[in-house]
């Protein structure tokens, strides 16, 4: 009896810490005190709740569901566990499985004006999404808007007095006067729009789905990983070092656009490096570059906002031809995820694979943009839902077979934007720092100088920004969720 006494007693203050490592966004170490309490004394639904909403915190939507129905088994009248379960079944984009949490939620709290906005606010993002379906024309029979777009027969009205591309060309003075425009807050021109974006896509239609990138003896290569529409932070990546050139290249991997509300100025400055000098820029594909996230997280609505609905199509065009990986002098691999679900993938199989497409839910190309890296050996499940979690000895077996050194991915958050992992072999790079206005994270880029391709890792910290909260443009209900953490009825308990 007393040692059941003292279980829960020292649960409760596991619980306690844990809610404050998440009141400071230390939401890793929160997850490990819920464990502990959980650990102590399962049978207590508030704890698998309040570690579902860390999961969902950073992303971990898989498991962030799997706490949540766990918190339902052990109560099936905690209004959280539904709440929380929905809200990650909203953010993975499986809104009819949300819809069915939200409607058991005001069942149960049939007279909280909170449940009944949060079940509306779902309702019509399940409507929304059927209207779009209804009217959507099958892809068989879609044109590409690409092909019926004439930049060259858009007039610019004499009075607009930003950046212009003069001809064909994309200069650097034009992308330093976009960039000087986009920092003020400006827009450019639709005429010019269309031509960067048009011209990107021409370029990476071009290209293979796994780039081969050569870096001459002396010359450096700098890797950044995901800008998530933080614009201000990619002008200060530029400021430490230097402007994208021939002899300053980049490679951006994944994950431009989407919860930072400056994802179009992001693009837009990184398609206009990509024209003014294409080995000074390149490009890879994250899970963030696809229709079902740009929806759901911003982008969309965003481009909506500031251009126009054609634009929206566009984006959606180009972003499926940007390439899946890159390997800089055949010895490092950089991709925005991870790795496979099967041993023997070969550099070949990335190459052959069609990526002019939608990501699908599983396959290389899922697995390319979804996987992460597990500290334990084997794979296990992804606790994003998509994808799954892959160990040292599937790093070190697929660098072997294709005789390589390194892996460099992104699409994690880093406390200092960067982790290695992996007895060295992996590295992971975050280039938002304090992430969405609320993570405290530094952002990281690499520099790789030949030939020894030693990565060098620079770290820095957020810079001001107007005053337009992440997730502007992102699904209402979403953009809720995200900002709820200290106050209301459904922050942790």
């Amino acid at each position: 009896m007393e040692t059941e006494e003292s279980n829960v007693s020292q649960a409760e203050e596991f619980k306690l810490l844990a809610n404050e490592a998440f009141k400071a966004h230390k939401y890793s170490q929160a997850i490990d005190l819920y464990t502990k309490a959980i650990e102590l004394k399962g049978q207590n639904a508030v704890y698998w709740a309040n570690r579902a909403f860390a999961h969902i915190k950073l992303e971990e939507y898989g498991s962030a569901i799997q706490d949540a129905s766990t918190a339902i088994e052990v109560d099936q009248k905690y209004s959280k566990g539904y709440y929380r379960r929905g809200a990650a079944n909203l953010a993975m984009g499986k809104f009819k499985e949300a819809l069915k949490d939200f409607q058991q939620l005001k069942k149960i709290c049939p007279n909280d004006p909170d449940a009944a906005k949060k079940l509306k606010e779902c309702e019509k993002a399940v409507m929304k999404l059927k209207f779009e379906e209804a009217i959507a024309v099958p892809e068989s029979k879609r044109r590409p808007v690409a092909e019926s777009i004439d930049f060259r027969s858009i007039d610019v009205e004499p009075e607009y007095s930003g950046a212009r591309i003069e001809g064909e060309v994309v200069t650097l003075d034009f992308v330093k006067k976009m960039m000087e425009d986009f920092k003020n807050e400006k827009c450019i021109h639709k005429r010019y729009a269309y031509q960067i974006v048009l011209q990107t896509r021409e370029m990476l239609q071009a290209l293979p789905s796994l780039v081969d990138i050569n870096v001459p003896n002396g010359k450096h290569f700098t890797v950044c990983g995901d800008v998530h529409g933080q614009f201000y932070d990619l002008l200060n990546i530029f400021e430490l070092n230097g402007l994208p050139s021939e002899e300053n290249p980049y490679l951006f991997n994944g994950d431009f656009v989407d919860r930072g509300s400056f994802s179009l100025e992001v693009i837009l400055t990184l398609f206009a490096f990509k024209c003014m000098c294409p080995s000074a820029m390149y490009l890879a594909r994250g899970n963030h570059e696809s229709k079902s996230m740009n929806k759901i997280y911003g982008f969309e609505g965003e481009v909506r906002s500031k251009l126009n609905e054609t634009f929206v199509e566009l984006f959606a065009e180009v972003f499926c031809c940007l390439p899946l990986a890159h390997v800089i002098n055949e010895k490092v691999f950089v991709v925005h995820g991870g790795l496979f679900s099967v041993d023997g993938v070969k550099l070949s199989d990335i190459r052959a694979i069609d990526r002019f497409c939608e990501p699908p839910e599983e396959g290389l190309m899922c697995e390319l943009l979804w996987s992460d890296p597990q500290p334990t050996p084997g794979r296990g499940p992804s606790k994003r839902g998509v994808g799954l979690c892959f160990g040292v000895d599937v790093t070190k077996r697929f660098l072997q077979e294709n005789n390589l050194d390194l892996v460099v991915r992104s699409h994690e958050v880093k406390d200092e934007g960067y982790e290695i992992e992996h007895d060295g072999k992996l590295i992971t790079v975050f280039s938002a720092p304090n992430y969405c206005d609320q993570m405290g994270n530094k952002g990281a880029f690499i520099r790789f100088e030949a030939p020894d391709l030693k990565p060098n890792i620079v770290t820095f910290s957020a810079v001001p920004h107007p005053q337009v909260m992440p997730m502007a443009y992102a699904n209402n209900f979403l953009r809720i969720v995200w900002l709820e953490k200290k106050v209301g009825k459904y922050a942790v308990a």
